[in-house]
């Protein structure tokens, strides 16, 4: 009888990204080719959680009805922006109960000196003085909880998030070391190719929808012939020419744009451009960006009037995330020493 060694060959493990964005209203182009259009081309590679982070959206005020109707528009968006229900989970948070319950034990496990540095705790006190909550002051540690539930190897953060994230690693390290290794330290993950797109109307700030010049953003959902019109608009300078070089900030973020959305190098640009001026340009990046979210319009257009079908995929992947997270929540429980139920 003879036997053979036969090397098993299992199949490597998927790595975990979890990130979330707040549906506080508008999604910007900002916000797209800054974030959602990257969380897209994750989804192969990564075994992808994403969340539409309500909890966190409330520690400013909110008007009842407007904050359901973001909400919605929110998912409805993100799914037509191409989140695969096939790949990934996508899931409200308020819908998934641990978030709530993790995040008060790690309110136990974060020092109040260490929240007190936080800089967007500092400038989003300085913008509602009048709200300065605890919520506002404990976000991270809600943060924290939504990254460590799903033992996230990677989390997506831009400059405004890698404190947050920073804080979270601290966090879940003291865990471990008080009691044994529980949660899995995340690494923030910077995609290869980023965007930060600038305003329109003032290219040395981020573009935002809180902006008071609405020409300087654009959103997701805007009219072709808005969207034409606000880039008609764009600052750019005197100079002329179509190259990106330091000084020209307008021209740059133009270039930026025209690029993610028809993937053409800097170089290539310049030589589409040569000898052509501004107004050209402006309205090739225009025509380049309203074909870009045809699509993605078209497909939201759909899916906003199938309340039904919207219902049933964010209650699916909730239930996901819940199997998911109270296996962490769990864990957690017992090495406290909380008696089980």
């Amino acid at each position: 009888m003879s036997t053979t060694n036969e090397t098993s060959t299992q199949p490597e493990r998927k790595k975990v990204i979890f990130s979330a964005i707040q549906p506080s209203g508008t999604i910007t182009l900002g916000n797209y080719l800054g974030a959602l259009k990257n969380w897209i081309a994750l989804q192969d590679e990564f075994r992808c959680i994403f969340a539409l982070a309500d909890l966190h959206a409330i520690t400013v005020r909110q008007e009842p009805a407007k904050f359901r109707h973001n909400t919605l528009e929110a998912y409805a968006l993100l799914l037509a922006c191409g989140i695969d229900l096939e790949k990934s989970i996508f899931f409200i948070q308020s819908h998934v109960h641990t978030h709530a319950e993790l995040a008060w034990i790690l309110n136990c496990y974060t020092q109040f000196g260490e929240l007190s540095r936080m800089t967007q705790f500092k400038d989003k006190s300085a913008k509602h003085a009048d709200n300065i909550n605890v919520g506002l002051f404990a976000y991270p540690s809600l943060m924290a909880a939504d990254i460590l539930l799903y033992q996230a190897d990677l989390v997506p953060v831009g400059a405004d998030q890698k404190q947050h994230l920073e804080l979270s690693r601290d966090i879940a390290a003291r865990f471990n070391g008080a009691y044994s290794p529980t949660f899995t330290i995340p690494d923030p993950y910077i995609p290869k190719t980023g965007a930060r797109i600038m305003s329109l109307q003032d290219p040395t700030k981020k573009m935002s929808k809180s902006d008071e010049n609405a020409n300087g953003w654009i959103a997701l959902l805007d009219k072709p012939e808005d969207i034409m019109r606000k880039f008609k608009r764009a600052v750019t300078d005197s100079d002329g020419g179509v190259r990106y070089a330091e000084g020209k900030d307008g021209v740059n973020n133009l270039m930026g744009i025209y690029s993610c959305v028809t993937e053409k190098r800097y170089e290539q640009i310049e030589t589409e451009f040569e000898g052509k001026g501004y107004g050209d340009f402006k309205t090739a990046v225009a025509e380049a960006v309203i074909e870009h979210l045809r699509p993605i319009q078209e497909r939201y257009a759909q899916l906003i009037q199938d309340k039904a079908y919207l219902q049933s995929c964010y209650a699916e992947s909730a239930q996901k995330a819940l199997s998911i997270s109270q296996r962490t929540l769990s864990k957690v429980m017992k090495k406290i020493g909380f008696l089980p139920g």
